[in-house]
């Protein structure tokens, strides 16, 4: 199949995982990355200029740049085009597209959640427009299966994120690893104004050894009125090996869920597990569906809660290993990684294919 995935590219997580994920699977596939176009310049009034266009979505490189996507489906040809939450392709664009390739699947995908409140109309006016133009919408979220329903969708279905094998799995750290990383419990994330500062503090003030990672610009502001947390300032990201490292130093990892995009999950309950760490979350009826509680995970409900279930686990090596290797079972048995995601969309557009041929 020839495959075109078209993003803003500017993560590996996602677009190139979906592209990486196809080529395994032994399909043509195509990149079409928009954030190129967006470049800052050595003029400083150019950089200014792309800076409006991106955040507003608005101007002559939007409509360049759409131009340049249905230039580049129709000299590839592709079965498949591939939208990675496409903020800045239009309805025109997709049925440009469809009019010149009426056999080719469109088909559009987004891990933020458009419809919560918070986000700027600006975001996602083109992709609200967009999503009737897709042959099939694939949602982060169950409860985004409804919301692009309504919003006039041909078909939807969920698709879970994912854990990368090559990137997250048990490793034995070095010394030098373990006096960065080992800890009785980690927390690698953005901050939000919820629960998760007073947690972390709760954590610090019973005396267990926390180790904090995460974007500096939004943790540390916070963190300077924290009489518990200041200490851990600066706050700094970890990527790739560091990241699984991070992970793998830890007895237990935290997983708190973004209430900004209304998460009943996230990308860490699959690259927790996949590392041999037991995963702490926050609970949900969705995460209890794909871990046993207190068998393959473990979840809180309190901040009471949260420090018991660690005192129990920091206590009883034997149980915490056990759990950890039921979840590291469990995330590999169901199929948690990229490239059987990726399987599942090719299942939904042959299905769909055979639908319309039918």
């Amino acid at each position: 199949m020839k495959i075109l995935i078209a993003g803003d590219w500017h993560s590996e997580l996602h677009e190139e995982a979906v592209f990486n994920a196809f080529k395994v699977l032994g399909h043509e596939v195509l990149k079409f990355a928009w954030h190129d176009y967006f470049t800052p310049s050595n003029r400083s009034i150019d950089t200014f200029n792309k800076k409006i266009q991106n955040r507003f979505i608005t101007g002559p490189i939007i409509q360049r740049l759409n131009r340049d996507l249905i230039k580049a489906v129709v000299d590839f040809f592709p079965d498949m085009v591939f939208v990675y939450r496409g903020t800045h392709i239009t309805a025109g664009t997709l049925k440009k597209i469809k009019q010149q390739l009426p056999l080719t699947t469109l088909v559009g995908y987004n891990n933020d959640d458009p419809f919560a409140k918070g986000h700027p109309y600006s975001l996602w006016r083109h992709f609200f427009k967009a999503v009737p133009e897709y042959d099939l919408m694939l949602a982060y979220r169950h409860h985004n299966l409804d919301d692009f329903l309504r919003i006039g969708a041909k078909r939807v279905e969920l698709l879970r994120s994912w854990y990368f094998p090559e990137r997250n799995h048990p490793v034995s750290l070095s010394a030098e690893d373990k006096i960065k990383y080992e800890c009785d419990v980690v927390f690698i994330g953005h901050y939000e104004a919820d629960n998760r500062k007073q947690y972390l503090e709760e954590l610090v003030r019973e005396g267990f050894k926390l180790r904090l990672f995460g974007p500096g610009y939004d943790w540390d502001p916070v963190l300077k009125n924290s009489s518990n947390l200041y200490s851990f300032i600066p706050i700094h990201l970890v990527w790739g090996d560091e990241y699984n490292k991070a992970l793998c130093g830890a007895k237990v990892a935290l997983c708190f869920l973004s209430k900004l995009n209304r998460d009943t999950y996230t990308r860490r309950c699959f690259e927790i597990p996949a590392t041999g760490t037991l995963m702490l979350s926050e609970y949900t009826d969705d995460l209890a569906s794909l871990y046993k509680e207190g068998e393959e995970a473990d979840y809180f409900r309190t901040k009471d809660e949260l420090i018991e279930k660690v005192r129990l686990y920091l206590r009883d090596d034997k149980l915490r290993l056990a759990v950890a290797d039921k979840g590291y079972r469990r995330v590999i048995a169901d199929g948690h990684d990229v490239v059987s995601r990726m399987k599942q969309v090719l299942a939904w557009v042959t299905q769909n294919n055979h639908q319309q041929i039918g």
